[in-house]
């Protein structure tokens, strides 16, 4: 597996890129935007880490040029961890992120757990009722005509509510679900996550409780209750 570590710290990327590749993995490094876009391009890796904070842009330019051209993991790592650029990653379609500090040993399992979780989503259909997600397109099929475009955490969080359709799903089990291993996500950030997965079901004219919160418990979605239009 051929990873993409993009830091402008020199330490970091040696320390971090050694510890990877003692874990098997090829590292390709990289420290400002261009280059990290550059190396993207030149070297197509199976993920990406992608620091924040870069000279000649930052980690969110680079991010939305990766995921213009292409559906790889991309996971974004950042000191300060605040709310609101955790949620503009998340718009911008990462797949996870790490704050800094972090030891060698957290970033492998996070790593692993993301590639795993693409490798999951690499085919297959899940339905229940008017409702059907495409794993292939990251896409959700609402009736006969209309489809949204997921990224891969909002297809990773409707894939455990469609698979329990009309059931609360507790919270701990949807953040475990999405990041894809245990302690993973935040509450806060799921929030956030529900919230943008609403709006996009309104932009397509679908009902506005599709996804239900459940309080004290987590979130349910709801199948029938296709508008027309």
């Amino acid at each position: 597996m051929k990873l993409l570590l993009v830091d402008d710290d020199a330490d970091l990327r040696a320390v971090t890129g050694f510890a990877l590749q003692q874990a098997g993995f090829l590292v390709i490094g990289a420290s400002t935007v261009p280059g990290a876009v550059d190396a993207f391009e030149r070297e197509r890796p199976d993920l990406v880490l992608l620091d924040i904070n870069l000279p000649g842009g930052s980690g969110f330019d680079a991010c939305r040029h990766i995921r213009r051209i292409s559906r790889v993991p991309i996971m974004m790592l950042t000191v300060r961890g605040e709310e609101e650029d955790l949620v503009r990653a998340l718009e911008l379609g990462a797949d996870d992120y790490l704050t800094k500090p972090f030891s060698p040993r957290t970033l492998i399992a996070r790593v692993r757990a993301l590639l795993r979780r693409a490798g999951i989503e690499a085919g297959g259909r899940t339905e229940a009722g008017e409702l059907a997600l495409d794993a292939e397109a990251l896409s959700l099929r609402i009736g006969a005509q209309r489809t949204l475009r997921l990224t891969r955490l909002e297809f990773r969080l409707l894939q455990l509510l469609l698979a329990h359709a009309g059931q609360p799903v507790p919270t701990d089990r949807l953040l475990a679900h999405v990041w894809g291993h245990k302690g993973g996500g935040d509450r806060q950030v799921l929030k956030q996550l529900v919230h943008r997965l609403r709006l996009k079901l309104g932009e397509v004219g679908d009902a506005d409780d599709r996804i239900e919160t459940v309080p004290a418990v987590g979130y349910r979605l709801n199948t029938g209750l296709l508008q027309s239009g």
